[in-house]
């Protein structure tokens, strides 16, 4: 029976740290983005913006997978590892749109609020989950 709740104590614990990382995704996405991510997603339908935030939880909850899935035998070391490379993941994807934002034409914040669907869309999203893969490449 201690075994389970051990367990249990741990699902929870790493659970409430892939949904602070997920939160922190958003708000992230939400900071590149012009206006309010919620808003362009839930009120104006924009697919621009869904499919950027999408890739961005999608890519955070590989990184916060990996990392438990290869977690320490210590818990609390665990439970670090994976909100340190959680953070890392966001921060490269943050620097990762803005050097493909550097490098191309226009401003990525501005095609991601079109209601028309836009290719570069596409681009910050793989760019999401390549940062993802490399984190949870090294984790592993």
């Amino acid at each position: 029976m201690s075994d389970i709740l051990d367990g249990l104590g741990r699902a929870t614990a790493y659970g409430a740290l892939g949904v602070v990382l997920l939160i922190l995704g958003i708000v992230l996405v939400d900071v590149l983005t012009p206006g309010k991510l919620g808003r362009q997603i839930w009120e104006q339908r924009n697919r621009n913006a869904a499919v950027l935030l999408s890739s961005a939880l999608l890519g955070i909850g590989g990184i916060v997978f990996t990392s438990i899935w290869t977690t320490y035998d210590e818990f609390g070391k665990g439970l670090v590892s994976t909100a340190v490379f959680g953070v890392l993941g966001l921060v490269l994807m943050a620097v990762a749109f803005w050097v493909v934002d550097l490098f191309t034409p226009g401003k990525l914040g501005a095609t991601l609020v079109e209601q028309e669907p836009h290719p570069a869309v596409w681009v910050s999203a793989s760019c999401n989950l390549a940062v993802a893969a490399i984190v949870s490449a090294s984790i592993a």
